[in-house]
This record gives structure tokens, C-alpha cells and sequence, in this order.
């Protein structure tokens, strides 16, 4: 421990920073909250916002609190996404806040300082357990939580305005990536259209999905093996990476789940291989057919069962091309309206590849998803920006919040 440091309850602080809990720095004043159901708030719409725990809920036409107030969840399953969901919301100005939920007031401290000193706070360990993942923080409890404290608002004002700064230029960013997706959305209606006034474009062509597979590699259109195929003692630490559900994202490739299953195991179910490149599609929702490019952080890879393999024929299809099509509303229409299943949809394999497909000429193919590719591409830089925005708030929120750097 460094010089001017000490150990507490809530961690190593600076020797003038107090330890206290909540209910000694801090109001909860509970007794402003305002339960309302859903059907008495439709008969009393308004201004006014009506808080839950994490966001607005409706809006009604009177007010029961005024001021700036932090709300913390009484219960929810928010509280196991600590990491990545805030567990604080900080509120200014006149608004309800309905029962599921503390009030949190500053008088001696500055609210906005018990705003970010729990905002990304693992509070289990303080929690009652409501089942199998909801949890319940009761007033009692959240009383006697400890937190750290500056011993001035000037410095805990400080802390809050520059995460403040951080929170606001992650916004913007998440904005700008929202808009920039809006317009790659309208340009894909646009460039994927194959008709105008009312007939198909000169040089588009009508196919079904299985025509355009490519004819000279085998498997090119080929669903995973069935699960019988391959079991938990397959699956290894290493060795070829299976492709599951969960990797397949809606137009991207989910890289967060990994699992491993023998070389020989691949071998053996090799006609279920799929490379680099290649589509795969999704026959479960949500939603269903959704396909991503196959990245290449491996050589191969094995399909799961639920996987569709989808190799174009480069004379008559541009990859590329396909693959924002089949992710497009026209073609994600058509493979919901031939799947199966209420609450989960489902497409086989045969019902794919009957499924019509329109094609310009390979040139405007290329072109189209050049434009397409060129946006991705943007917004991909502006989401690696994103992540290190984050990152850096992380950094800045260990060494800020424990006073390992000071402000002031």
C-alpha cells in the first residue's frame, strides 16, 4: 500500500476519505414513491416521467417527486449485469418513480457522487436471493451498505463531472452508430430492390436459393449434423472450433462462445466442415435464416446442428451480395413465412433452398456490395472507437472512484 492510503471495507482509499454507510451519508426516501398499474397510468397520461428501476416506464399527468434523485433497483435480474448495465440512474426535475425502486438523496454528499460509486458495483453479496436469478436489495439492507466518500462535494464533483464527460461522448458515438445503421438499413431497401414501378429491373433474374449454390464444391448447401452426431464427449480444449447458435449473429459473427471438438471428430463428420468465407445460416430464431460471413480466425470449423452451410457460385453470385440479401427485410419476410413453430420459429433445410432469390448482373452485384462493405466497414471503426471509449471509462472509474488519482 502507497504512502497517504488505507485499507477499509470498501477497499484501499486515501487516509482522508471516510467509510460510512449509506444510511448515514445518505436519504432514501422511499416514501415518495408513486405505484401505479399499468391501466390507471393509460387513463392519466402527461408530462411527467414515470421511473422503474433502469428506465422511464410511461408518462402521467402529475408529479410526486422534484429534484435531483438517484435511482438503485429493490429487485429485478439487472442486478447480475453489473458489468454492463448500470445499476444506478440518476434523475433531475419533476418525475414519479414507481415501487421498485429506492429514492436516493444527497444532503451531506452529492448525489451524483452515490450515482457512479454504484453505477458498476457488484452488490450480490449484499442481495436475498427471489429465485433462480432475481434478487431483492430491500431498504434494510441498502441502509448498511458501505461506500467510500471524498471529504468534500467539491472533489466528489469533480469525479462525477469528469465521468460525467466520459458517459456523454459514449453516448454521442452510440448515436452516431445508431444513425449510421439507419442509413445503411435505408440504403440496403434501396440498392436490394429488384423492382421499379411495379416490375422486376432490367437484369435481375428470379432464383431459387439452391440454384445458385455452388455446383463444384461438394456440400455447398448443406445443413449441420444431426445431434446424435455429436456428443459432450466430443467436445475438447482445442482442436477444430464448432460453430453454435449462439456465434451466429444477425448479419455479424458472434465470437464470444467457443467450444472444441477433435480433428478426428471433424474428419469424420467432414461433409458438415465449413471454411472462412462461407455463409452460414441460422435454421432457429431469432430471427430465423439469419446468416454471418464465416470469419477467418480459424482454417475450418464444424457446423452445429442448427447451422446451414451456403456456398455461392462466383460466376452467378457476389458473396458479399448474398449475404446482405438473405439479411435483408424482403428475404427475412419470406424465410419466416416458410418456417414452422409460435414461439420460436424454425426453417428446414429443403424449405431454404426453395426460398427465391433476385439477382442483378455480377457486375452491380460487386457494386452494390461495395457500397454495403464500405459502410459496414465505418461503422465497425466508429464500434472499435466505442470499445475503447469504454475501456478507458473503466480505467478511469477504478482509479477515480478509489482515489488512486486525485482531482484535486
Amino acid at each position: 500500500m502507497k504512502p497517504g492510503y488505507k485499507q477499509t471495507e470498501a477497499g484501499v482509499i486515501p487516509e482522508d476519505w471516510g467509510i460510512d454507510v449509506i444510511k448515514n451519508a445518505y436519504e432514501i426516501r422511499n416514501d415518495l414513491r408513486l405505484p401505479l398499474s399499468e391501466n390507471v397510468r393509460k387513463k392519466m397520461q402527461g408530462p411527467y416521467p414515470y421511473y422503474g428501476p433502469t428506465k422511464v416506464q410511461d408518462y402521467i399527468n402529475e408529479y410526486r417527486v422534484e429534484g435531483e434523485y438517484c435511482l438503485i433497483g429493490e429487485d429485478g435480474d439487472h442486478f447480475l449485469k453489473w458489468k454492463d448495465m448500470p445499476m444506478t440512474l440518476l434523475v433531475r426535475g419533476k418525475f414519479n418513480v414507481n415501487n421498485h425502486a429506492h429514492l436516493v438523496c444527497g444532503i451531506r454528499n452529492e448525489t451524483i457522487w452515490f450515482h457512479y460509486y454504484f453505477k458498476n458495483r457488484d452488490i450480490t453479496r449484499h442481495l436475498t436471493r427471489q429465485g433462480a436469478g432475481r434478487y431483492k436489495l430491500t431498504k434494510g439492507t441498502l441502509e448498511n451498505i458501505p461506500l467510500a466518500i471524498p471529504p468534500t462535494k467539491t472533489e466528489q464533483t469533480a469525479i462525477a463531472n469528469a465521468l460525467s464527460d466520459a458517459d456523454a461522448l459514449i453516448q454521442s458515438l452510440t448515436r452516431l452508430i445508431a444513425k449510421k445503421r439507419q442509413i445503411k438499413q435505408g440504403a440496403m431497401q434501396t440498392l436490394l430492390n429488384p423492382y421499379e414501378n411495379g416490375r422486376l429491373k432490367a437484369g435481375w433474374a428470379v432464383k431459387k436459393l439452391s440454384e445458385i449454390a455452388d455446383p463444384n464444391i461438394r456440400w455447398s448447401f448443406i445443413g449441420g449434423p444431426f445431434g446424435s452426431n455429436l456428443k459432450s464427449l466430443d467436445y475438447t480444449k482445442e482442436g477444430i472450433r464448432i460453430i453454435q447458435l449462439q456465434n451466429i449473429g444477425d448479419g455479424y459473427f458472434i465470437n464470444d462462445y467457443s467450444i472444441y471438438t477433435s480433428v478426428m471428430k471433424a474428419d469424420e463428420l467432414i461433409s458438415n466442415n465449413i471454411y472462412p468465407g462461407d455463409i452460414i445460416l441460422s435454421k432457429m430464431g431469432d430471427p430465423v435464416a439469419r446468416a454471418c460471413i464465416i470469419p477467418n480466425f480459424h482454417d475450418r470449423y464444424l457446423m452445429c446442428s442448427d447451422g446451414i452451410r451456403l456456398v455461392a457460385d462466383k460466376n452467378q453470385c457476389n458473396n458479399h451480395f448474398l449475404f446482405y440479401y438473405i439479411n435483408s427485410p424482403n428475404f427475412r419476410i419470406l424465410a419466416e413465412n416458410a418456417s414452422t413453430g409460435t414461439t420460436r420459429k424454425r426453417i428446414g433445410l429443403t424449405e431454404l433452398r426453395n426460398l427465391e432469390i433476385k439477382l442483378p448482373e455480377i457486375t452491380e452485384q460487386l457494386q452494390i456490395a461495395e457500397i454495403l462493405k464500405a459502410m459496414d466497414a465505418e461503422i465497425a471503426a466508429l464500434e472499435t472507437k466505442l470499445a475503447k471509449y469504454r475501456h478507458i471509462k473503466q480505467g478511469m472509474m477504478q482509479n477515480l472512484l478509489t482515489g488512486k488519482i486525485r482531482l484535486i
